[in-house]
């Protein structure tokens, strides 16, 4: 693979977090645009962005890029495409799409358009043999992206979904997804220095992100496979060289202790088992009320991270009392601390009784959300300008 242009996916608002950590890997960032950013990679930097990215969906090489103006025209580009260079009829395929024009009024027609395109152009070539399709576990996943009349072709590197890190075993209702949790810790700016508390861990995926940037442990590493291994041109030394010198970049369990609480037993065992699958016991996950115990851990300074209940099953009087009740725990039990609250709740985000010093809009899933930072000092409302 020559150095060539590719995309990452990632979530909206986290456009710039992941231009950070390509920076940091070593890439050469080319543009950004809404939920993607490009840069400039060979084989060596593709392999490195699926297994250390933290912030990325999907890592996917382009493969052709046309303007057509109807299926037919969609069908013909992409018969010309060589998909021989890059898997062969032994392999299965599937598309998927994401179409934004009005030339392709039928979505999954323009998608069936480029698997005929692919199927008929290894019958030409191969005698009449062709891969298969498998929509769940495909060797290869191709994806079409049309915006008016130009039509992108592109390879998933990935696979499955990068945010599927391979240690979550169960998940409870309406959980974070990985790649959202580590963006709300990387936005958060900590680095590990300080003690971390999820005081609603849920399932226990802010914490366990929080553990492995800390430990500097690539999330890539629990993945039994990518889609590039697949490849013709995977080369298993490399692979195999940068996954050690993966597991030697990482660090033994730090000072500043990584805490995660929720109220109900169910929630404590599976954020456990979670950590446990991730290599990380240390991780400190217990039953507390936030609200209603004592501080529930010993630290005097640190930074809270917390994802609370947007209030889809709540009177909005009572969502409303329960963010208040977050605020003044905050203030009342917890000065010295960093508060960043992740909610979609814009009113009862008021009742808070605190005045953000940072806003940023993120989206969990469907739900526009606002991530905001409460500096404490001593119970009392802190004023603060955007950073």
């Amino acid at each position: 693979m020559q150095t060539t242009e590719v995309i990452a996916k990632t979530a909206e608002g986290l456009e710039q977090v992941l231009c950070t950590e390509l920076a940091e890997l070593g890439a050469t960032v080319t543009q950004t645009s809404k939920r993607a950013v490009h840069f400039l990679a060979d084989k060596e930097m593709l392999y490195k962005a699926n297994l250390h990215l933290r912030t990325a969906f999907r890592i996917m090489v382009p493969v052709n890029s046309f303007a057509a103006n109807n299926p037919d025209e969609l069908y013909r580009q992409a018969c010309n495409t060589p998909w021989e260079n890059y898997f062969g009829i032994h392999h299965t395929f599937a598309v998927a799409f994401t179409v934004n024009s009005t030339l392709f009024t039928h979505s999954q027609y323009a998608a069936l358009k480029l698997k005929d395109a692919i199927a008929d152009r290894f019958r030409k070539y191969f005698g009449g043999k062709r891969p298969s399709v498998d929509t769940r576990n495909p060797h290869f996943l191709i994806q079409l992206h049309i915006s008016g009349n130009r039509c992108n072709l592109l390879l998933d590197s990935s696979g499955d979904s990068l945010h599927k890190r391979g240690y979550r075993s169960e998940q409870l209702q309406a959980p974070l997804n990985e790649v959202l949790s580590a963006g709300l810790v990387l936005l958060s700016g900590w680095q590990g220095e300080c003690a971390l508390l999820d005081p609603m861990c849920g399932s226990g995926t802010i914490a366990i992100e929080a553990a492995l940037l800390q430990r500097k442990i690539a999330p890539g590493l629990f993945r039994q496979q990518f889609a590039f291994e697949q490849w013709k041109d995977f080369d298993a030394l490399l692979w195999k060289r940068l996954k050690t010198d993966a597991l030697k970049q990482s660090l033994p369990a730090a000072e500043a202790k990584v805490y995660g609480a929720d109220l109900l037993d169910l929630a404590v065992r599976t954020a456990l088992e979670n950590a446990q699958n991730a290599g990380l016991p240390d991780i400190n996950f217990f039953k507390a009320d936030f609200i209603e115990d004592r501080k529930i851990i010993k630290e005097r300074e640190g930074l809270i991270i917390m994802n609370p209940p947007y209030g889809e099953r709540l009177a909005p009087a009572d969502i409303n009392r329960f963010y208040k009740a977050i605020g003044d725990k905050l203030k009342k039990t917890y000065p010295g601390f960093t508060a960043w609250i992740l909610s979609s709740n814009k009113e009862a985000i008021k009742h808070i009784g605190l005045h953000p010093s940072q806003k940023h809009t993120l989206y969990n899933g469907p739900l526009e959300c606002r991530f905001l930072e409460f500096r404490l000092y001593n119970g009392a409302r802190v004023n603060g300008g955007n950073k």
